[in-house]
Order: C-alpha cells, then sequence, then structure tokens
C-alpha cells in the first residue's frame, strides 16, 4: 500500500466531496484493506458511462489494495431509488432485476479487478428479515429525517405523491452499509442523502461510520441533464464498439473536455485539434470497454466513413424512401437506419447549418425536393450517413 498521504492524494482526485477528509487519512492510516462499498440497483440490463465513474474509483482503490465490495441491490432496485425523481418509478419484478443482474456483474468487471471484488445480493439479508425486524430498522429513522430530502420537499410541495415504500429506499441502502461493515461508500452527489443514512445507521449498531466520498454527475450527450438510459442520452458499456465511438464523435466540444477530465482522469490536449481530441477521446472509451483492437478498428471506419470522405465504400445502412423534400427524408432515415427520433426542428437545423449532404453536395434548403436515386449516399451530420436502396 502506498504511503496514507500519496493514497489520499491519489483518491481525493475527482471527487466532489468527501465526507470527511480527515476521516479518510485515518482509515487509509489504518494498515489494512479497507472495504470500499458501491451499490447498484439493476433497475435495466445496462450500465453506461455515468456508472463508470464510480467504478473507476473502485477500481483505484483496488490498485491500492483495497477490496471492492459491490452490493447488486436486488431489493432495492424492486423499489426504484428516488434520488432527483418527481414522480414514484415503476416498480420492477423480481425476475426481471435478476436478468438485469446477471449483465451487471459482466460490465462491471470491464472496470473492476475480480481478484479484489466481493459481490453480494442485498436480498440476501432483506429476504430474510421478519416483519419484527423490519420494524425494529424503520424505527432507527424518524420520518422527519426521511422527509428532509430534497426531492421528497419538492414533491410534497408540488402536491404530487410520495408512496410508503419509497421512504424505505435510503434506509435500506443504508442498512446495506451495516451488514457489508463498509469503511467507505462511493456514489454521485445525488447519492448524498441515502449515503448519510448509512452513517447514521453504522452509528446506532456500534460500527465505525462510512466515510462517503462523492463523484460528479456525469451529463448526458446533450450535454445538460445527467446520463440516463430512460432520457435516451447515454452510452452504454457493452454496446458495440462503432456505436460507442460514433455516439462520442457526435457530443460537442464543451461537453468533450468534460469527458475527458470525467473519463480519463486528465485535461483535454489544447495542442491537438478538437475534431483529433475526440477521435482519441472514443478510441480510448472504446478500448476500456471492448479491445484495443476495436478501438483501431472504428477509429479506421470513422476515417474512412467521414475523414477522407470516401463513403461510397464504406458499410452504410440502407434507406429506402420515395423522393420528398429534404426535411422529410432526414427525419425518416434517422428514424429508419438508426432509430433517433429527430423532431422537425431538428432536423431543419442540421439542414440549415450545413451538415446533410447528398454525394457530397450540400443540402440547405428543407423545403428542396430531392430526387433520390439508388448508390446516392446521404450525410446526416458528422457520424451518421446512409446508401440510397
Amino acid at each position: 500500500m502506498l504511503d496514507p498521504n500519496q493514497a489520499f492524494a491519489q483518491l481525493a482526485q475527482g471527487a466532489a466531496q468527501i465526507i470527511s477528509e480527515p476521516e479518510l487519512r485515518a482509515k487509509l492510516s489504518l494498515g489494512r484493506p479497507l472495504r470500499i462499498k458501491l451499490g447498484a440497483d439493476p433497475t435495466s440490463p445496462d450500465l453506461h458511462l455515468g456508472h463508470s465513474l464510480a467504478l473507476r474509483k473502485m477500481r483505484q482503490f483496488q490498485d491500492l489494495g483495497h477490496v471492492g465490495v459491490l452490493i447488486i441491490g436486488d431489493y432495492t432496485a424492486m423499489i426504484g431509488d428516488p434520488s432527483g425523481r418527481s414522480v414514484t418509478r415503476p416498480q420492477l419484478t423480481r425476475e426481471q432485476v435478476l436478468v438485469h443482474a446477471e449483465s451487471y456483474r459482466e460490465q462491471a468487471f470491464k472496470v473492476l479487478d475480480p481478484a479484489h471484488t466481493e459481490i453480494v445480493h442485498n436480498g440476501d439479508w432483506f429476504s430474510k428479515m421478519s416483519f419484527g425486524e423490519v420494524m425494529r430498522l424503520n424505527s432507527l429513522v424518524t420520518l422527519q429525517q426521511m422527509l428532509q430530502r430534497e426531492d421528497f420537499r419538492q414533491r410534497i410541495n408540488q402536491q404530487q405523491p410520495i408512496h410508503a415504500h419509497e421512504i424505505q429506499y435510503p434506509i435500506m441502502q443504508g442498512w446495506d452499509s451495516v451488514m457489508v461493515r463498509a469503511d467507505v461508500e462511493l456514489g454521485g452527489t445525488d447519492q448524498l442523502f441515502n449515503n448519510l443514512v448509512g452513517r447514521d445507521l453504522q452509528k446506532q449498531e456500534g460500527q465505525p461510520p462510512q466515510v462517503v466520498l462523492l463523484l460528479p454527475i456525469l451529463e448526458g450527450l446533450d450535454g445538460t441533464k445527467k446520463m440516463s438510459k430512460s432520457l435516451g442520452n447515454y452510452i452504454g458499456v457493452s454496446e458495440p464498439a462503432s456505436e460507442i465511438f460514433g455516439k462520442i464523435m457526435s457530443i460537442s466540444d464543451e461537453l468533450m473536455a468534460r469527458y475527458y477530465t470525467l473519463l480519463l482522469g486528465r485535461t483535454l490536449p489544447t495542442e491537438m485539434h478538437p475534431l483529433e481530441a475526440k477521435k482519441q477521446l472514443g478510441a480510448e472509451i472504446v478500448r476500456t470497454y471492448h479491445s484495443a483492437a476495436s478501438a483501431e478498428k472504428v477509429a479506421a471506419e470513422w476515417n474512412a466513413r467521414f475523414s477522407e470522405k470516401r463513403l461510397v465504400d464504406a458499410d452504410l445502412p440502407a434507406f429506402h424512401f420515395d423522393t420528398a423534400d429534404a426535411l422529410s427524408l432526414v427525419v425518416a432515415a434517422y428514424q429508419q437506419a438508426f432509430s433517433v427520433t429527430k423532431s422537425r426542428a431538428e432536423a431543419r437545423r442540421l439542414i440549415e447549418q450545413g451538415s446533410v449532404q447528398l454525394d457530397g453536395a450540400k443540402v440547405t434548403d428543407p423545403k428542396a425536393a430531392l430526387a433520390l436515386r439508388p448508390g446516392q449516399i446521404l450525410r446526416l451530420d458528422k457520424t451518421r450517413a446512409v446508401k440510397i436502396n
């Protein structure tokens, strides 16, 4: 293990908040492997790059000799975390959750060190609780404490319902910390309340309270909202390499700088052209979740398709459509070839800013009638093009 001060400097890098820094320094000085807790609710089958921030931080701890405890929330997932939610989440069946949990393990080990990871399910203890034990667990917190949550207060102010089972969620997540005797819990900044409940419950059960290490929230492809499957602005770690690379190439330059900081742990190389920097970012992320060979392949394919403009030789999706105005064609091409829903306003912007090309000629008039022929290439934006069939 590193010197505690050196270890702290490494682990604090990229953290949004640590509660508290003196406690983390003290735990790193104990001379034993710490137990680093990270909970993941398998509410969908895929992890995305937003989840990877905590996984990468756990791997940092593992590389310093500590133990990662990955809790698969098979019971908490059936409730659904209310953090940041303005409405109640739809409840999943246990069967759905278990199917998703299988894929979570495989995806998590793309980042984590299996030799230094414990995987547990919180159903291992919650499924065995009697109703009396559930009552005792609830007696450890107050209703006033639970209603301090900002998202719950907002719902009350907006006269939105809060269901009783949602109040159980932070209590259950906190009890997970007791059951695994966590020294440190990782999470996004939206998990602060839940993580602090864990500290309180550990104190009441006679355990040293866990350190809470919060990580920034990663914005999705839109550059504004939290990366989320439900918002459709995510990059899944199990997506095909070409899809991951293409999505990275579609982000704004401003968002690219933030992705460099949060996903690679370094600053955007200012001496490099933004397009080349974005290719490098995409290649490194593909390399992490696929392989070096996959990264080289998708970068070469992208160059062939877009940078070198050899679109005729590229393997493009086919597009079937009758002659129509440019606006309708662009909307239809996104939907048919890529299952992407573009509004007519978004399509108009792409056309007017010169992104849309037919056989290399820019189409700038949304109302222009285009007579399509088989074999023509319709380019939609920087990362997507179709071949007319």
